[in-house]
């Protein structure tokens, strides 16, 4: 009978061993499962970053076309002010060569 007993608490010993066994080869694959989920995730974040990455290239390209049709108007737009104070400084020239014309007149007359 002592034998028994002691061939069960063995049996008990090893089932133990083989239990810890167990967890420890279990721990090792739920490391893996993590890590593997981790590199899901991270592949998964780039390739939402990738079509996030097109759209904003797309809205970069949009914005320096339109960057470029603004500068040109801009461009233009300079020329134009530069035309209308050359103008302005021709019609004050004109308008003080009005003022002394007048000026003269109102001083032939007085005399």
């Amino acid at each position: 009978m002592e034998q028994k007993l002691e061939k069960l608490t063995e049996n008990m010993n090893d089932i133990k061993t083989l239990i810890h066994a167990f967890n420890k080869t279990l721990e090792n694959i739920e490391q893996r499962l993590s890590r593997l989920e981790k590199v899901d995730s991270i592949e998964h974040r780039v390739a939402v970053n990738q079509i996030d990455l097109s759209d904003i290239k797309d809205s970069l390209q949009r914005i320096e076309d339109l960057q470029g049709t603004v500068l040109e108007k801009m461009e233009k737009k300079q020329d134009n002010t530069e035309e209308i104070h050359f103008i302005n400084r021709r019609l004050d020239s004109h308008l003080v060569k009005i003022a002394k014309a007048e000026e003269e007149i109102i001083m032939l007359r007085d005399k």
